[in-house]
């Protein structure tokens, strides 16, 4: 196996240990897939990789990734995924409906998986709103809560309307097209500020309130324990992410929202631009985040009213991994302590004994990658095991 590095970005509760003389490679490169552990296993797929789904057992490492059923739905990207009674549940994505779909959509579908029987099953409902990007959270009472999304309508008609523009037979009206809705304000894109939940038992929908912040989409995740989690930065609009750091906690029908500090400037630049598709997971007490992917220029353009924020930037994979340690005495809370193999975004992370496991991802080409490899943190240094 090779040490250097899906959208995924899972973190999820630590659980049996692991050692292992070196992580096994993915079968194929995923990203923008969906992540989920049951027990002592791992999943990963859809993405990047289509319908194919594959399993790790963290007792039988030497195994390698093993190819589980494959999705029985139209392939999905950016879905939300959470376990519930065992079973891993997959909410929305976007993608073709059919092979003769012209363009994607946002799904409103819900899909089941069994490890017991290794089936899929299509859920008898559908999703309230659109939930490509956002994020969903497993609850100690078996329901599932999900936070961030795009809004399904203003989605599915500007990719209607730029698929059916010929962009060399008409640049003007396809550049029109891209300028007016990337030139919205965040608040114009309607993404979901509501935090849902689904009770997989009843089959039913509530909500948990709004977000006091703004509604932001492919923000990494890390479960924080007793129903808390933190969500880590996130777009607010198609190329604009914020450094904001947020806590919520959910009780029964209710939850309460904490913001906390901001994503420092890394080292390399003077202003943190956010990061979406970052790996994320509570290691030891403490939450890292690593890499993502943001436009450098984005946060001034947006400051000085250009809404159109990465128009003319050059995307940027970042490598950066920051600590969170909320008892830091001087108050700052994060700090950068380290770097990635390469520039990462849009992968899976796992917190498992002795770290955080990165699992694939998207590279600096827009590469899916393979590798998989443990990031270790013992509170003053970071290390990479692959």
């Amino acid at each position: 196996m090779t040490a250097t590095a899906i959208s995924l970005t899972s973190s999820l509760t630590m659980g049996t240990a692991m050692a292992a003389d070196a992580w096994p490679d993915l079968p194929i490169g995923i990203k923008s897939g969906i992540a989920a552990r049951v027990g002592d296993t791992l999943y990963v797929g859809l993405g990047s990789a289509g319908s194919d789904f594959y399993a790790l057992d963290l007792t039988r490492p030497a195994a390698g990734w093993v190819r589980r059923a494959a999705f029985s739905g139209p392939a999905t990207n950016g879905a939300a995924a959470a376990v519930s009674g065992g079973r891993i549940f997959v909410f929305s994505g976007n993608g073709k409906e059919s092979a003769e779909a012209k363009s994607a959509i946002i799904f409103d579908t819900v899909y089941a998986y069994d490890p017991d029987t290794d089936g899929w099953t299509k859920v008898d409902t559908t999703t309230p709103v659109g939930l490509s990007g956002a994020k969903a959270l497993a609850l100690q009472d078996g329901r599932i809560a999900l936070v961030g999304g795009y809004n399904k309508e203003l989605f599915d008609d500007y990719l209607a309307k730029v698929t059916a523009t010929d962009k060399e037979k008409n640049p003007d009206g396809f550049r029109t097209l891209v300028e007016t809705y990337m030139g919205m304000e965040p608040g114009d894109y309607r993404w979901n500020a509501e935090l849902l939940s689904y009770d997989p038992r009843a089959n039913s929908w509530s909500s948990l309130g709004d977000s006091p912040f703004l509604p932001n989409c492919d923000a990494a995740v890390a479960a924080l324990g007793d129903d808390a989690f933190a969500l880590i930065s996130g777009e607010i609009k198609p190329g604009l992410r914020t450094p904001e750091v947020k806590k919520v906690s959910i009780s029964g029908q209710s939850a309460s929202w904490l913001e906390l500090a901001d994503l420092p400037s890394p080292q390399a630049n003077d202003r943190q631009e956010g990061v979406a598709g970052a790996f994320a997971g509570d290691v030891g007490g403490a939450v890292l985040v690593a890499g993502g992917a943001n436009f450098v220029g984005a946060q001034a353009n947006a400051a000085d009213g250009k809404w159109f924020a990465h128009d003319g930037l050059k995307k940027g994979w970042r490598d950066e991994v920051y600590a969170y340690d909320g008892n830091a005495p001087d108050g700052k809370h994060w700090r950068e302590v380290g770097k990635l193999p390469t520039g990462l975004a849009y992968g899976a992370s796992f917190p498992v004994s002795g770290g955080l496991l990165i699992v694939g991802g998207e590279d600096s080409e827009a590469t899916p990658r393979r590798e998989v490899f443990l990031m270790k943190w013992d509170g003053k240094a970071l290390s990479i095991e692959p």
